[in-house]
């Protein structure tokens, strides 16, 4: 079974000389081949970090125009190594559709969103179209913490609390969000990936349940269909170059190990070698490592030729 990095980013040059942070190191191919090789890394999924470029590019449209071609050619030209994922002008509703067939032709095969965009979370009717292709393609949907006014940054605006807290906030309330307006009810069948574990997730999983519960009782909080736990049991989460047993472990009550995908994170985190030691270094067995460290995700992407 092979190893894939379920989480890494590559930001074409085009695309990162129009950001104020994604510059040095975004866009160095070569050096992520060589980390993957020394750490017997076969494969890595390219995605879009989020970013301010499409602010300074005049729209999402214009910048999908540089973006998704940029990752088709660079997979094209590394297909054993590569797998892309696309992006969409989530400010063009009308383009959306136009942009899912691109993103097929140029042969990316996951779909990158990010956790909300201003304020728009993926519980948004906007998305359904988003959803119906995933489905009908089988493609998975991977979810990237937004950096670009997540929650919380209204309040508080720190290069330190910002980064640590209120990206992976927004991850939490994204999957709250599609749970409570009944996405992961009406879409079963797509396979969405949140990165970072799903953001504080594993520390108040336990409390979604018992909440709801209670609120339930009182008939407060509407009916969703099931426990808050179970639709959390089926979603996928990648690790997002964490090195904390406690994390693994945490994420492990939310869900079980075929739901877990390893990802490095790169270039953010290069620390390839202790990322996969923490799941090497785990209460499971050798043979439930093996999803972690690639299966999983190799069945996602089987399923598009089912």
């Amino acid at each position: 079974m092979i190893t894939i990095d379920a989480h890494s980013h590559y930001m074409p040059p085009e695309v990162a000389k129009n950001t104020a942070f994604f510059k040095e190191f975004w866009s160095d191919a070569d050096k992520q081949l060589k980390l993957m090789d020394e750490n017997y890394i076969q494969q890595a999924l390219l995605l879009y970090p989020t970013s301010d470029a499409h602010i300074n590019m005049g729209g999402w449209k214009k910048l999908c125009e540089a973006y998704n071609p940029a990752i088709g050619a660079l997979v094209a030209k590394h297909k054993d190594r590569f797998i892309g994922a696309g992006i969409l002008p989530i400010d063009s509703p009308e383009a959306i559709a136009g942009e899912l067939k691109r993103i097929e032709e140029f042969g990316l095969r996951v779909i990158s969103l990010a956790s909300s965009y201003n304020g728009v979370y993926l519980d948004d009717p906007l998305f359904f179209q988003v959803y119906e292709f995933a489905r009908l393609k089988k493609i998975p949907i991977h979810v990237h913490s937004q950096i670009m006014n997540p929650i919380g940054e209204e309040r508080v605006k720190d290069l330190l609390l910002s980064p640590v807290l209120e990206y992976v906030f927004d991850v939490s309330m994204c999957i709250g969000k599609m749970m409570m307006n009944g996405i992961f009810l009406k879409y079963p069948e797509v396979d969405f990936i949140f990165a970072h574990y799903g953001g504080v997730l594993p520390v108040v999983k336990e409390r979604f349940d018992t909440t709801y519960t209670m609120l339930r009782r009182r008939n407060i909080v509407k009916d969703i269909g099931k426990n808050p736990g179970e639709f959390f049991a089926n979603l996928y989460f990648d690790t997002s170059g964490s090195k904390s047993k406690a994390s693994l472990l945490g994420i492990l009550e939310v869900t079980d190990y075929k739901h877990v995908l390893w990802g490095s994170d790169f270039p953010a985190n290069q620390d390839f070698k202790n990322s996969v030691g923490v799941i090497n270094n785990s209460i499971l067995s050798a043979e439930e490592r093996k999803y972690l460290c690639g299966g999983n995700f190799q069945r996602l992407l089987e399923k598009q030729h089912q």
